[in-house]
């Protein structure tokens, strides 16, 4: 697979200051801060809360199957985050991608990686469980009760 590396990123806006991913080959493994002799101390992404996502934007959800299933945001595209990598062009460049998963964890390093590779990513804090409790939309696959698996 690769030896592995820390990445340095020079980003600009929320971003901006000594980030790094440590990858794998071309996978990330996580993303974060550096202290001074250079060790990730802390996932840094840009954040917005789930109630504030504007309604017509890009919405990417790298849950699992059976959890997209069981709910999502009606106008999401999935896409599992196990697979992003091989489906990356499907993301948009030139816009925001709001990025969610569960809880926020799985996102969050979505976002960084998305970020590392030019997309314009912002991880959705709290994940759907914020999503559901904010009272935003969501539906479900098989038309039942929709909700965060």
């Amino acid at each position: 697979m690769g030896e592995e590396r820390a990445v340095l990123s020079a980003y600009a806006g929320p971003l901006a200051g000594n980030f790094a991913l440590l990858v794998r080959g071309n996978h990330l493994l996580a993303g974060g801060t550096l202290a001074k002799r250079g060790t990730m101390v802390g996932m840094t992404v840009p954040e917005i809360e789930a109630g504030a996502v504007p309604d017509d934007v890009y919405l990417l959800d790298v849950r699992e199957p059976d959890e997209w299933q069981a709910g999502h945001a009606p106008t999401a595209v999935h896409i599992p985050l196990g697979t992003l990598q091989q489906r990356v062009d499907e993301v948009p460049t030139g816009v925001p991608v709001y990025v969610v998963c569960r809880v926020g964890g799985r996102s969050a390093n979505a976002t960084a990686w998305l970020n590392h590779v030019g997309r314009e990513a912002i991880n959705v804090e709290g994940g759907m469980q914020s999503w559901a409790a904010a009272g935003r939309p969501m539906v479900a696959e098989n038309g039942g009760q929709p909700f965060v698996a």
